[in-house]
């Protein structure tokens, strides 16, 4: 099948589900249209050295304003590099500052908490050994004798006091 439309003839060749093929048959030109259009381009003007010299100043212009534009760009990568290292510096600084105080904290507790324990295993000790003591002096002797001073000033354990309430037995001798 065959149309047209003004100029133009399309003339169908094939058709299948897929798509369709056809042919366009252009017209002849128009009367008035121009004529055949030249394989090269114009040719441009001769230019003067005056204008010659003024594009030349122009693109040293141009380049300088990109190497400007260029370098630029540089120093703010160079300055935004810096600010970064110096931020990873300042951050791995307070880093390390908490964690050492962290670590001298969990230190000094460990050192309390160690002191404490021998204060109180010291203290059990002590009582221990004013209880063996009197128990010796009980199942030894028949008169009690007053403990001998082996207590600290500050040491004042049950026994102790115990044993300064017991009589002494040089005064019941006479």
């Amino acid at each position: 099948m065959a149309s047209s439309c003004g100029d133009i003839l399309v003339k169908e060749i094939d058709k299948r589900a897929s798509g369709q093929a056809f042919e366009v048959i252009l017209g002849a030109p128009a009367p008035d249209a121009k004529g055949e259009f030249p394989l090269s381009p114009p040719k441009k003007k001769d230019l003067s050295l005056e204008e010659i010299q003024r594009k030349l100043e122009a693109a040293e212009e141009r380049r300088k304003s990109h190497e400007a534009e260029v370098l630029k760009h540089l120093a703010e990568k160079r300055e935004h590099e810096k600010e970064v290292q110096r931020k990873a510096m300042e951050e791995n600084n307070n880093f390390s500052k908490i964690a050492e105080e962290k670590l001298n904290q969990k230190m000094e507790a460990n050192k309390e908490n160690k002191e404490a324990l021998q204060a109180a295993m010291s203290e059990k000790f002590k009582e221990k050994v004013c209880w063996h003591i009197f128990y010796l002096q009980i199942s030894c002797c028949e008169h009690l004798t007053p403990l001998p001073v082996i207590f600290n000033e500050g040491h004042d354990c049950g026994v102790v006091q115990y044993c300064r309430r017991l009589p002494n037995p040089n005064h019941l001798a006479s």
